[in-house]
């Protein structure tokens, strides 16, 4: 749990802009797998009326817990809501840490993307009602928080100021959302990663779903880079 006497190391005091971080040191051979987990009110229709099957990816993290790989999951507190026990589960996990990525997956910024907006009163509120969420499923928790479509602007990091907390982009874009088969999804992390990087992927499987294909031949294809995964934590120095 985040001490009440400030925030942990490495994250901004509260009343200051957050730091907004891509990756760590480019030093050693650390790299952090990040695996977002959306859930807006559309998509919580769609799992209601059958529509979707699954917005959690199971064979995920299967495979993370099998080969005991160390990963950070950005969760938005609907999606906790609507898989508590799944949550438990990554929480249960030494080896997973818990983030944050909103409430409902609505952009901070104006036209990011076909998110809709936040209204900019209620921007603090949504974040920290999710840190709230997460937070009672106990676990490895941080103050790491991911803008959903990495929308933000001056404004939506002057609203998440009294939080002390981290905005982590990401400099490995996965697009795992878009991909029609997973050796995009394999060429993309492969052909940009380096010792420090932060790569953003999807667990969320309806929206997402070669994550599961690509992650073997990602994990393979960092272990012939020599680069070993560790939670973002350790990748940033704060561990």
């Amino acid at each position: 749990m985040p001490s009440s006497s400030g925030p942990p190391p490495g994250h901004s005091r509260p009343g200051t802009l957050p730091r907004v971080v891509d990756n760590g040191p480019r030093t050693g051979n650390k790299v952090a797998l990040t695996f977002d987990a959306d859930m807006t009110t559309a998509m919580k229709a769609q799992l209601a009326s059958g529509a979707v099957r699954s917005y959690a990816n199971l064979p995920i993290i299967d495979m993370l817990e099998r080969q005991k790989i160390p990963a950070t999951f950005f969760l938005t507190g609907m999606w906790v809501e609507q898989y508590p026990e799944l949550t438990d589960r990554l929480a249960a996990n030494p080896n997973f840490e818990l983030a944050n990525h909103s409430y409902g997956h609505q952009g901070f910024t104006p036209k990011c993307y076909s998110l809709g907006q936040v209204p900019s009163n209620l921007m603090t509120e949504d974040v920290a009602k999710t840190f709230r969420i997460v937070e009672s499923h106990h676990g490895r928790q941080t103050r790491y928080f991911r803008f959903p479509g990495l929308c933000h602007d001056q404004a939506a990091l002057g609203a998440l100021a009294p939080l002390g907390l981290t905005v982590v982009d990401g400099d490995v874009v996965s697009g795992d959302p878009f991909a029609t088969a997973y050796q995009p999804i394999v060429r993309a992390v492969l052909s940009t990663v380096k010792p420090g990087s932060v790569v953003i992927m999807h667990v969320t499987e309806a929206n997402a779903q070669y994550t599961d294909e690509a992650l073997p031949l990602i994990l393979a294809g960092l272990a012939e880079k020599g680069l070993v995964p560790a939670t973002l934590s350790e990748v940033l120095g704060v561990a």
